[in-house]
Formats: structure tokens, sequence, C-alpha cells
């Protein structure tokens, strides 16, 4: 199969929606976690803390398998 100029343009905006996805996720976890620590205080932040790694742990999975499921289209 030959590459053409739409595939290039489609495997880039598949990684630009990976990336706004990711923020988006990390955003929410910040978020979520800022809310939970204003709801239920304590001494360390650990809800920001803690959802928004969640949230980065969330984001690169979603990446992982974006770019897998890119792979698999490629083959």
């Amino acid at each position: 199969m030959t590459k053409t100029m739409k595939d290039d343009q489609r495997k880039y905006l598949h990684l630009i929606n990976i990336a706004f996805q990711m923020g988006i996720i990390i955003a929410a976890g910040v978020f979520l976690g800022i809310w939970l620590d204003e709801k239920f205080p304590n001494k360390y932040s650990a809800f920001t803390i803690g959802v928004s790694l969640l949230g980065v742990f969330i984001a690169l999975y979603q990446v992982y398998r974006g770019i897998s499921d890119m792979n698999k289209d490629e083959e």
C-alpha cells in the first residue's frame, strides 16, 4: 500500500488529539484533587497530589493505547 498525504495528515491529527486528551485528563485530575482538598481539608494536599498522579497515569495509558492503535493501523 502506498502512503498518501492524507495518511500522514491523519497520523498527525491523531497525535494532536492524543496531546489534547492528555492535557484534559491531567487538568481534570488536578481540579478534582483541589476540590476534594477544599471539601476534606488535610495537611499535605493529599487529594490534589494523589488524583493528579492518577490523572497522569491514565493519560499515559491513553497515549500508549493511541500509539499502539496507530501502529496496528499501519500494518
